[in-house]
């Protein structure tokens, strides 16, 4: 006779609380795109100028990237997670009080610098709150979090210039996320066992991936498509298990330069759209606030697919969606050099390109977990997150300086350039064999042990 076990679901509500959270994490980081033709004219800038005011916030996000891994090892999300979260909303909403310049960019490195615990422990929570056969879709809706932040943003700001002024539009942004970090404090424990939320029977099933019903689990669905096994060089590793493992490890360093082009491209669409849609294409400002959030409401959908889709579909094989995403992406940001006039054309190819760019988005962030022990995994993603925020604080002043000498057709060209070496770097990397999977169909040595 099967019995269910009462078991409780709060896992997907913490997964409810990152989404929340990371929306306006990335809101703040964002909203910086609407105020940028606002603050060149205030302040006299260039585009090249303009570039390093918006590439602080990568710089200081990229290099906390590897000490918050550290940081979170030793203290744990839950006060890492709130302190951060407390200190960008603090940061972003001086940013709209300052009158000098370099006030302005000592600010926006200080948010990018505070924003580090936010991403890595959202990530390390999804880690640990999640069985392997979620984590794919756990993080998907996460890094959708990041795209509805810059969806929701650009109309937002829109109204707040018009009817305020840009410097508003920070003080504005702050106040969610400051209330934001104290309840994550208070109902987000470092891991389930710890939390008076969780029940044994979900605990079980995080730990164990047992089902919590007392009957036989029904059998895995076998992975057949095997060719894809070939062309992606799936393999069976022996977890990274410390720091020096993940230093020495070349699969951690090709998936961080593989990311770099990745977000670079998000950090443009993110922080120069508007200006190209005001001052190149000449809409008005709010058309452009609608045509700069078409790109973000495709990553939306593009990261929930792409998490779902490599959990169920490609048995948490990851790397197939990144070589998609790249190789897409190559041929939507050239198509942009063609871009149509037509307001709803260009609606069509910005969501198209968003959607692409951003279905093996998450795998960034999930291929980790299956190289890595749990403990390991802080460390081995704030190598991989890094190396994407590099990209985002170089293309961002690279568009900056290519904006100041030529065009933006220049500009296109590179950002499609950028996507082949993305394509090449995932290319390089292993997929490692999900545990306790075989692929014997495949008719070549998968089940040789390999330590890259």
């Amino acid at each position: 006779m099967n019995k269910t076990i009462k078991t409780s679901h709060y896992r997907w509500w913490v997964m409810s609380f990152i989404f929340v959270t990371y929306t306006v994490a990335n809101a703040d980081r964002a909203n910086i795109g609407f105020a940028i033709p606002y603050i060149q004219d205030e302040f006299h800038l260039s585009n090249t100028m303009a570039g390093i005011l918006i590439s602080l916030f990568f710089a200081g996000y990229a290099i906390n990237q590897i000490p918050v891994g550290f940081l979170i090892s030793k203290i744990g999300v839950r006060k890492s997670f709130t302190i951060g979260m407390l200190l960008t909303s603090l940061f972003t909403g001086m940013m709209g009080l300052v009158n000098s310049i370099w006030f302005l960019k000592a600010l926006r490195f200080l948010v990018g610098i505070c924003e580090a615990p936010v991403v890595i422990g959202s990530t390390v929570t999804i880690n640990n709150w999640f069985p392997a056969r979620e984590k794919g879709t756990a993080t998907g809706i996460f890094l959708a979090g990041s795209k509805v932040g810059p969806l929701i943003v650009p109309p937002i700001c829109a109204w707040i210039i018009i009817n305020f002024g840009w410097r508003e539009i920070f003080v504005f942004f702050a106040i969610p996320g400051m209330l934001l970090s104290l309840f994550w404090y208070f109902m987000v424990n470092n891991r389930p066992e710890e939390s008076r939320f969780v029940s044994g029977a979900e605990l079980r099933y995080i730990q164990t991936e047992t089902a919590p019903v007392e009957k036989k689990p029904a059998a895995v669905r076998p992975f057949r498509l095997c060719w894809i096994d070939k062309v992606i060089r799936t393999r069976q590793v022996t977890l990274l298990k410390n720091s020096k493992e993940v230093f020495g490890c070349w699969d951690i360093y090709g998936a961080a330069l593989g990311y770099f082009f990745m977000v670079g491209i998000v950090s443009v669409l993110m922080s120069w759209l508007p200006k190209y849609l005001i001052q190149e294409k000449g809409f008005a400002i709010m058309n452009s606030a609608l045509l700069a959030a078409a790109p973000f409401a495709g990553t939306v959908l593009g990261n929930f697919l792409g998490g779902w889709f490599s959990d169920r579909v490609l048995g948490k094989r990851r790397k197939p969606l990144m070589l998609v995403s790249a190789l897409v992406t190559i041929f939507s940001m050239y198509s942009l050099v063609y871009a149509p006039e037509n307001m709803a054309l260009l609606a069509i190819l910005l969501f198209v390109t968003g959607l692409f760019l951003s279905l093996g988005y998450s795998a960034f962030s999930v291929y980790a977990m299956g190289r890595t022990d749990k403990a390991t995994y802080p460390i081995a993603y704030g190598v991989i997150n890094m190396g994407g925020q590099l990209g985002g604080m170089v293309t961002p002043l690279i568009v900056g300086i290519i904006l100041d000498y030529l065009n933006w057709n220049a500009v296109f060209i590179m950002l499609a350039s950028s996507c082949v070496l993305c394509l090449i770097f995932v290319m390089s990397i292993v997929e490692p064999l999900p545990e306790g999977v075989d692929i014997p169909q495949a008719g070549w040595r998968a089940n040789k042990e390999v330590k890259l």
